[in-house]
């Protein structure tokens, strides 16, 4: 089974990001779900991304790489929104990444490396009107991704929701939060098959 590094969105850990990690848990997959933001939780996504800035997109960046140096280098990294700042980061500069999901959230290539690694699978989710994703550049950038990257999915739902697969949350979606969590089920399942 999949060895799994999980990166919360702006509004920190909730019982969502937990919640989520269970299932893949349950799948048989071991997961990790670090906090970055020491117990603090948002209401809200505006008030969860002040924060982030507060600390420092940088330094949560560097919190997220050094977690990852606690694990072997083995790892799927996953994240959700803000998560993605991480779990992209290490899938593209960490040798010997297993793969990646990107939730909600895509960085241009050549921010972090030039191009996708080889042999680095990866996974992008998100909603088609969510106005966080598709105009601030990170659907064009999963885009670019998906077409230049040698095994690359990407995965999009109707709605406009952000984080519509935090059950914890309002944004959260009966019907593509099932659909994203069966295709990364199925993602793990293949890294390890």
């Amino acid at each position: 089974m999949a060895n799994v590094l999980l990166f919360h969105h702006a509004q920190g850990l909730t019982p969502g990001m937990d919640a989520f990690a269970d299932v893949l848990r349950e799948a048989g997959h071991t997961v990790t779900v670090p906090d970055l933001f020491e117990g603090r939780t948002f209401a809200g996504l505006d008030a969860g991304l002040a924060y982030a800035q507060e600390l420092g997109l940088e330094e949560i960046e560097e919190a997220g790489v050094r977690i990852a140096g606690r694990f072997p280098p083995g790892m799927v990294y996953l994240g959700f929104s803000l998560g993605v700042l991480c779990a992209q980061r290490l899938a593209q500069t960490r040798p010997g990444a297993r793969g990646a999901v990107l939730i909600s959230g895509c960085v241009p290539l050549g921010v972090f490396a030039d191009s996708w690694p080889d042999g680095v699978p990866v996974q992008i989710h998100g909603m088609d009107e969510d106005p966080v994703f598709t105009k601030e550049g990170d659907l064009d950038a999963a885009v670019n991704l998906a077409e230049s990257a040698d095994d690359a999915e990407l995965f999009l739902y109707p709605g406009s929701s952000h984080l519509f697969a935090d059950i914890s949350l309002d944004d959260y979606d009966e019907t593509a939060a099932p659909a994203l969590t069966a295709r990364v089920l199925d993602f793990l399942s293949r890294i390890e098959g």
